[in-house]
Order: structure tokens, then C-alpha cells, then sequence
């Protein structure tokens, strides 16, 4: 048993939809969440950037005693996975595999489309993963804006909806009938999403899917809270503003975030 918080990290606030997912399957377990909002979005920034900027969040959750991390963001994902799993010696979930797997299960007709940062697509994280299977047509579509409407709030506008519908076109047109979020931020736009897909595209977002698989980690490894603990949430974010944070945060998911304390962190040395 290990009552330590488990340690969650995004661009922004689109990965407290993971945070939510964890703390539903595992109302004992404590979180400490960063939000990079200094540095946000991810998405259209070189990927050494988007390198650096997550491993100085990491570092600083590490240096916080987290028994375990969550790369919440799919461009950082891309990113620092293999970097993040070499340099820490506490377990790292992410959010890519998770939704691959689901995707695989879910379609029936072998035609997956991905949606995603300019950096999540570019990097073909997500394509790589499916390609491996050779009855799988895919289609990858880059939705840069999706992320600026959430930042800012809006989920549910006639800008949303023009928006969707421009970028959603050419998956349309591909005939998919599985569709993957490949963004946190992502499922706070479901509405738009689902409206321009039909009802016969199913969504697969990684929020539900990574929860699993930190239950999973926590199992196998004996790292579940102590059935007496009592959790506790803090959320910290990089920028310059926490009331900010903690509005969005509200606009977005009600009263569960509080307050948020501001935290920096610092340049390190990517040779380590």
C-alpha cells in the first residue's frame, strides 16, 4: 500500500477529464495535478520545446514524492514517453495507448479516424500504433483551433460548430466509424464533435481508458492507497494567474477544482 498522490500533468486543464476518470475509479487515491499553462498550448510548438517544457513539469512532481505519473496530454505523450519512463524510477501511464487499444475493439469496419494537436498528428504517434494492424484504414486529421476554444471557455458555439464541421469534413468523407479524441482537451467539445460525426461514429476519448490503466499499474504494483486514507486533490498550474485557472476549471467542470497555488519550474539539462 502506498498513500502517496498520484502525479498528472497536462498542457492545460484538459487533462483534469483524466483526473476525474482516476478519482472516479479511485475515490482513496490523492492527486497532484500541473497544469503547464505557461507554456500552453503544446500543440503547435517544436517538439524539442514540448520536450523540455514536460520534463521540468515531470521533474517537478517527482520532487513532490507522486508515486506515480500521468502524461495527460497527447502531444507531450508523443513527446517525453520514452524519456519519461527511462529517467524516473516511479511507474508512467499515458494517454495514447489506452485509446489505441479501444479504438481497435470498437470499429467495425477497419476505418479509424484520429483527431489531434498539429503536434499529436505530426508526430504519427497514434497512426503508428494502428497501422500496426493491417486491416486497419486510418485517418488523421490536425484540429489546432479545438484546443484555443477550450482554453477560453467556449464549448458550445456557433464558431465551435462552423469550426467542427470544417475540420471534421474529410473524416466524414472517409466514412470512419470510430473516432478518437486525441486531445484531453478534446472531450469538452464531445457535443460538436458527435453532432458532426452522426450517431453510427462511436468517440473514443482517453480519459475513461487511462483511468483503467492507472488501477491496473496501482494493482499489479501494490501501490493503492490504504483502504483508510483519505484524498486529497491540489492542483497547481504554471502560469501567471491561478484565478484563471480556477475559472475555467469551473466553466468546465463544475466546483470541483477550488483553488490552485502557482508553482515554477526550472530549465534543466536534457543530457541527464
Amino acid at each position: 500500500m502506498n498513500n502517496a498522490p498520484i502525479g498528472i500533468f497536462d498542457s492545460g486543464v484538459g487533462g483534469l477529464t483524466v483526473a476525474r476518470a482516476i478519482s472516479d475509479q479511485l475515490p482513496r487515491e490523492s492527486l497532484l495535478y500541473i497544469g503547464d499553462t505557461a507554456h500552453s498550448p503544446y500543440g503547435p510548438k517544436p517538439i524539442a520545446d514540448v520536450r523540455r517544457y514536460s520534463l521540468e513539469v515531470l521533474d517537478a512532481l517527482v520532487a513532490q514524492g507522486v508515486k506515480m505519473l500521468v502524461i495527460a496530454c497527447n502531444t507531450a505523450s508523443a513527446a517525453v514517453l520514452r524519456d519519461a519512463r527511462e529517467r524516473y524510477d516511479v511507474p508512467v501511464v499515458e494517454v495514447i495507448g489506452p485509446a489505441v487499444r479501444t479504438a481497435m475493439s470498437t470499429t467495425r469496419s477497419g476505418r479509424i479516424g484520429v483527431i489531434g494537436t498539429t503536434g499529436t498528428i505530426g508526430s504519427r504517434a497514434y497512426q503508428d500504433m494502428l497501422e500496426v494492424n493491417d486491416r486497419l484504414a486510418v485517418f488523421a486529421q490536425a484540429c489546432p483551433r479545438f484546443v484555443d476554444f477550450v482554453e477560453a471557455g467556449e464549448t458550445d458555439t456557433p464558431d465551435v460548430l462552423a469550426v467542427a464541421e470544417e475540420y471534421l469534413a474529410p473524416l466524414r468523407h472517409a466514412a470512419v466509424d470510430t473516432l478518437v479524441l486525441g486531445c484531453t482537451h478534446y472531450p469538452f467539445l464531445k457535443g460538436a464533435i458527435s453532432y458532426v460525426m452522426g450517431p453510427d461514429v462511436s468517440l473514443v476519448s482517453s480519459d475513461t481508458e487511462t483511468a483503467n490503466d492507472v488501477y491496473r499499474q496501482l494493482v499489479s504494483r501494490d501501490l493503492l492507497a490504504g483502504t483508510d486514507a483519505t484524498a486529497t486533490h491540489t492542483y497547481e498550474a504554471t502560469g501567471d494567474s491561478a484565478d484563471e485557472f480556477v475559472r475555467l476549471a469551473h466553466r468546465l467542470m463544475g466546483r470541483e477544482v477550488r483553488d490552485v497555488r502557482l508553482v515554477q519550474t526550472g530549465a534543466i539539462d536534457l543530457r541527464r
